[in-house]
């Protein structure tokens, strides 16, 4: 089941530095509000919840901040405008499909400020449905793998925990589960100590396709672009 995959369905973000940190911050507040809104503040019944903590604790939020945040998702706090998730569509070079998944609480800045984006890019952002239809939701996982020795007997215990497919690239095995499995996969690899990197709900390409190497350096700066708008979350493309 494994195999190599240098970008197809993963979110493409830089590392994270001190003059981005607040950034950072204010991105994963935002996703944890709208959680907390849309399942209550308790991350023990709220997976999704669970998740935007999990990823915003990754990247070193303090506890003060993601419990404000979870605040203002459940009304204690009341702060500005509610917060949206929206999912973009659009075309990159070189006929790229790309999703945008952002968090905002002004919907026309928002598409403004991608649209042009694309546009200075020569890329192209779409209706609704014109790239979405090449992908999939799927639950994803990811697990360190200090020895390669130890993939076949890792993948096995993935398979048993439920998975439904595996890629293996740089010492990280990615386990892809169905969207409603993903919890209980994920508890089933915790059980005998597996290390978890990270876990998600994600989008993966139906079909994919490749960039000449003068376009892909092109595309790099257009997701660059991208992950600096304050609104944009999460990056999908078929490549």
């Amino acid at each position: 089941m494994s195999g190599h995959s240098h970008w197809a369905g993963i979110k493409h973000r830089k590392g994270i530095n001190d003059a981005k940190r607040g950034k950072i911050f204010t991105k994963h507040a935002k996703m944890i509000t709208i959680m907390a809104r849309d399942g209550g503040g308790n991350p023990d019944v709220n997976f999704q919840l669970r998740l935007a903590i999990d990823r915003a604790r990754l990247d070193n939020m303090p506890k003060e901040n993601i419990d404000r945040a979870i605040k203002k998702g459940t009304g204690e706090l009341k702060d500005g405008n509610e917060i949206a998730e929206i999912i973009y569509e659009g075309m990159g070079l070189g006929g790229v499909m790309m999703l945008i998944k952002t968090a905002t609480d002004n919907r026309n800045r928002t598409v403004s400020e991608i649209k042009n984006i694309f546009t200075k890019a020569g890329g192209k952002l779409g209706e609704v449905g014109s790239v979405s239809w090449n992908f999939k939701k799927v639950g994803s996982i990811n697990i360190s793998v200090q020895d390669e020795n130890d993939l076949d007997k890792i993948e096995e215990k993935a398979i048993d925990a439920g998975a439904e497919d595996t890629i293996y690239a740089d010492n990280i095995l990615t386990i892809y589960t169905l969207p409603e499995n993903l919890k209980t996969v994920q508890e089933n690899l915790e059980k005998p100590g597996l290390k978890i990197e990270a876990v998600g709900m994600i989008f993966i390409p139906l079909q994919k396709t490749v960039l000449s190497e003068s376009d892909r350096l092109d595309y790099e700066k257009l997701l660059e672009t991208l992950d600096d708008q304050d609104d944009t979350q999460e990056i999908f493309d078929n490549l």
